[in-house]
């Protein structure tokens, strides 16, 4: 296994230098530049070379990426243009909101999907196995936005049950010192604060789950198929084992190399901020501060922001090679 590991670790560092240079040369290829955006209406020729040359923008493209990548490698994204912070204390302090949109996305999707899927293609062509196949066609074809704005109607507006906005009640005064608003109520002890945020991360987690969900349950679904046809589920059937074990130890665990692959993608897609649903219900993660950037023509924030999304994109897809190895032995010989 830890030879496995460090193959798959060793792979990682041609494939991030890919993405800094694509990322690098994608953004500079935007129309329209930073110092236009800065200057607004006063920009003229003079100035905007002026911008051009206080950010270094002037300078031969081979001689920035070089300048720029020496900042990264010591956890350094730059300063913003537009607002004059760091991006590596932005990414800092908005990651932790994405994060924890994703988990609640995420656990919603696989609690629900898993067992959906399982039991529809147990249950093949029953009522459930129609139902829930109708149902995850639905779910991917919902827009995320619609979704999230009739979720925000029904159970903020018309039954009051959840809040429509935010991460937490703007009247509370508590600190947050990890940025993770679940885990500081957890440390601290305050029952109050926890409910609170639980109840914010209800609509959101669930109008972003929806699609991940149905894709969940139909990767399932096709592998609980696939293997519960195989010759040792048939010799587990004939040598008396119960249900429960045949299901558990022969056919789930043979049937979740396919889910867990859907499951790193959805999650690392997540992960790289999800903008409808963030702003819908002004969440503040790195979806609405990408795509702030984007109207500013703010490169340092482009530029960090999606390398570090990209860079974590792979490190979960890492994670789920890791995991093949986990659940099929076999994988870590290759």
């Amino acid at each position: 296994m830890l030879k496995f590991s460090v193959r798959r670790l060793l792979q990682l560092v041609p494939i991030l230098l890919g993405l800094s240079i694509l990322v690098f040369a994608w953004v500079h290829a935007l129309p329209g530049g930073p110092a236009q955006a800065l200057l607004g209406e006063r920009a003229t020729p003079a100035r905007v070379e002026a911008v051009r040359h206080d950010y270094g923008l002037d300078r031969p493209i081979a001689v920035q990426y070089l300048s720029y990548m020496n900042k990264v490698v010591h956890f350094d994204f730059g300063q913003s243009i537009t607002t004059q912070r760091s991006v590596t204390s932005e990414i800092r302090r908005r990651f932790p909101a994405t994060i924890e949109l994703t988990l609640a996305a995420m656990l919603f999707a696989i609690g629900v999907g898993i067992p959906l899927g399982f039991w529809s293609a147990r249950r093949y062509l029953s009522w459930i196995d129609n139902t829930s196949m109708a149902g995850s066609l639905l779910g991917i074809s919902i827009p995320v936005f619609f979704l999230a704005f009739i979720l925000k109607y029904v159970f903020a507006v018309k039954l009051g049950w959840l809040p429509s906005v935010g991460r937490i009640d703007v009247t509370r005064d508590v600190r947050h010192p990890t940025g993770f608003y679940v885990l500081d109520a957890i440390l601290t002890l305050d029952v109050g604060t926890l409910v609170d945020v639980l109840k914010h991360l209800v609509l959101p987690g669930i109008a972003l789950g929806t699609i991940p969900l149905a894709i969940v349950t139909r990767i399932t679904r096709a592998a609980v198929l696939e293997v519960e046809n195989e010759d040792y589920v048939r010799t587990a059937e004939a040598k008396g084992l119960t249900a429960p074990v045949v299901n558990r130890r022969h056919i789930l665990k043979n049937a979740m190399l396919p889910v867990a692959t859907v499951i790193g993608l959805q999650t690392g897609l997540l992960l790289s901020g999800a903008v409808l649903t963030e702003i819908v219900f002004a969440w503040g993660g790195m979806g609405s501060f990408l795509e702030q950037a984007i109207f500013d023509r703010d490169f340092p924030v482009l530029q960090g922001g999606i390398l570090f999304l990209a860079i974590v994109f792979v490190v979960v897809n890492l994670l789920v090679d890791l995991a093949y190895g986990l659940l099929d032995p076999r994988i870590r010989v290759r």
